[in-house]
């Protein structure tokens, strides 16, 4: 699990539309596909990212925005959850639950 300080930072580049994700974030199966304008497979983006993504898939793939926006809905171990509402409250000054 990787808390880049950089994450929100508007001079990183984020993916959009359509997207492979790397093998250390989805190491199982063949390459799909995931289109990160759906919101469902945005989530489920979020979920892998966070918990198995390194910094650089993290400042890639992460829009803080759109992760404040999902929050509630996002399937997280409590660690990871934890560590990523801590660092959103360095961020950003705002408390998400854990």
């Amino acid at each position: 699990m990787a808390l880049p300080d950089d994450v929100d930072d508007p001079g990183v580049a984020k993916e959009r539309g359509q997207v492979v994700l790397p093998r250390n974030v989805l190491w199982s199966g063949q390459d799909l596909v995931w289109d990160l304008s759906d919101r469902r497979q945005r989530a489920q983006i979020y979920e892998m990212v966070l918990t198995e993504g390194t910094a650089d898939d993290v400042r890639r793939f992460i829009d803080v925005d759109e992760l404040i926006e999902l929050w509630s809905d996002l399937w997280l171990a409590p660690h990871v959850r934890a560590a990523w509402s801590e660092h959103l409250y360095r961020l950003r000054g705002l408390r998400l639950a854990c």
